[in-house]
C-alpha cells in the first residue's frame, strides 16, 4: 500500500509542477523535445517514450550539463521511497540512450559520470519559446 501511495504522490507532483524555465521546444543536435506536447523527435521522426522515460528526459533537459546523482534522479522520477533502486534507473537510461542516440555512436546526449550519476550534455542546445 505504501508503494501505491508513493506512486500516486509522484504522479500528483509531476502533474502539478510546470517545467520552470524551459521553453516549449528544446533542441540538442538531432533531438527535439517539445515540452508542451510531451513529444520527442530524433532526426524528425517521433520517438515513443514511456511516462518514466519522458520524466527522465524532462529532468535532464531541465538540468543541462549538471551531474545528477542516481539518488537525485530516482528521487525526482520515482519518489524518495524508491531512491535506492539504482538498477531500475540504469535500465531506463540504457533504453533511453537506444531511442535518442544513433546506433554505433558514443554517448552524445546522456553521459555517465562513473561512481556519481549522469549528465545531459547540452552542446549546441537551442531553446525556442
Amino acid at each position: 500500500m505504501d508503494a501505491l501511495l508513493a506512486r500516486v504522490r509522484v504522479a500528483l507532483r509531476h502533474a502539478a509542477r510546470p517545467a520552470a524555465g524551459i521553453g516549449p521546444i528544446v533542441r540538442v543536435g538531432d533531438v527535439e523535445v517539445d515540452m508542451d506536447r510531451r513529444r520527442v523527435t530524433v532526426n524528425g521522426a517521433e520517438v515513443h517514450l514511456t511516462p518514466t522515460e519522458w520524466d527522465l528526459v524532462k529532468l535532464f533537459v531541465s538540468h543541462p550539463d549538471k551531474v545528477l546523482t542516481d539518488r537525485m534522479i530516482t528521487g525526482a522520477v520515482w519518489g524518495a521511497s524508491f531512491a535506492e533502486q539504482a538498477h531500475s534507473l540504469h535500465v531506463y537510461i540504457a533504453r533511453l540512450r537506444k531511442k535518442l542516440e544513433p546506433a554505433g555512436t558514443s554517448r552524445r546526449h546522456i553521459s555517465t559520470e562513473p561512481g556519481v550519476g549522469y549528465r545531459f550534455v547540452s552542446d549546441a542546445i537551442e531553446r525556442n519559446k
